[in-house]
């Protein structure tokens, strides 16, 4: 890369799963890459192969404060995305929507940077349209456990466009559908991780509901690709538009393959299905291949492959033995304090 095309770029969580695989490509493109994450959710060991990189940068700083730094463009990915950690702490996710994007924003419009907000699925709630398009509004519960999510990511939409209209701020916006792969934490409460941990340990697989709720899957590599392509696009693209593998999976069929992947002997057992969990979730990505050329390319058998192999590589015997105990004892304590662990 010359040096004129070489950028600073700002990735808010780049120590999380989404985030650290960013920063990954993006050191890989020649940029250089200045890394912010709080450790809340965030891992050191899913960056500790590129900390000693040159052109990568990594401080220790919570986004709902002000950040003064000079960059290029910003990626914002900073907040708990699993049921477990933004319900252990939901004033605190919602701040760091909120709070988070408004810092963030203002420190684009003070540098004319390129902006880009990892919004969610979950502003849809639990949808009565489907698949979702982004012409959607949503049907959510602005006052139940998931809220402090669903709405925060909203409310972030809400200031992204509005600095947009206000500030003529080149914003982009990632509609994020279930995203899975190497660097998942092995706790997290999703649906993936939580089966692959159960099969690897052949302990029971847990579902909740019967298990005909429908998710879609994309692989983080194809998610990565999408976030590139959308940063780079016309500036007079700014979203939201869908990321999302389109094709529909139920939790069923998901443990059933991940049993079979594991070469498990797992049980399946059901439990009751969540408050305000969606019934079915696939995302209309037409305006993501039309606009931005793009759509999954990895199946949902390679990407579990590749992702078993992560957690059997990367997590010891210990580990595998602990994560169903460590689920079961979240799972109670989740409940104890009325708090769900969802499919995601």
């Amino acid at each position: 890369m010359k040096e004129t095309d070489r950028k600073r770029i700002l990735v808010t969580g780049g120590a999380g799963f989404l985030g650290s695989h960013l920063c990954e490509t993006l050191l890989a493109q020649g940029h250089d890459v200045l890394c912010i994450d709080n450790f809340y959710t965030g891992r050191k060991r899913n960056i500790a192969h590129i900390l000693a990189h040159p052109r990568f940068e990594l401080q220790r700083h919570d986004v709902t404060f002000p950040l003064y730094v000079e960059v290029d463009e910003i990626y914002n990915l900073a907040c708990p995305a699993s049921p477990i950690h933004y319900q252990n702490d939901p004033v605190q996710t919602t701040k760091t929507s909120v709070h988070g994007a408004i810092n963030m924003l203002g420190l684009a419009k003070r540098l004319k940077a390129k902006i880009l907000q990892a919004s969610t699925s979950e502003v849809y709630g639990d949808p009565q349209v489907h698949p979702q398009t982004e012409h959607y509004w949503g049907h959510v519960n602005p006052i139940g456990l998931r809220s402090c999510y669903d709405e925060g990511k909203r409310c972030a939409e809400t200031l992204f466009m509005d600095y947009r209209r206000q500030h003529k701020l080149n914003v982009k916006i990632a509609r994020i559908f279930n995203t899975y792969g190497p660097r998942m934490h092995p706790n997290d409460g999703r649906v993936v991780s939580n089966f692959i941990m159960q099969a690897l340990a052949d302990q029971p697989l847990t579902i909740y509901g019967d298990g005909s709720q429908t998710r879609s899957f994309c692989y983080v590599d194809d998610m990565i690709d999408a976030f590139d392509r959308l940063m780079q696009s016309a500036d007079d693209f700014c979203g939201p538009v869908n990321l999302g593998n389109p094709v529909e999976h139920t939790m069923l069929e998901l443990a059933e393959r991940i049993i079979a992947l594991c070469d498990s002997r797992s049980p399946i057992v059901f439990r009751p299905l969540p408050s305000d969990d969606p019934v079915r979730r696939r995302p209309d990505i037409a305006q993501a291949r039309a606009v931005l050329a793009w759509e999954p390319k990895v199946g949902l058998d390679e990407g579990l492959r590749k992702t078993i192999d992560y957690f059997r590589q990367f997590h010891g015997i210990e580990d595998m033995l602990a994560a169903p105990m460590y689920l079961a004892q979240t799972n109670t304590a989740a409940q104890e304090q009325g708090l769900h662990v969802q499919p995601r």
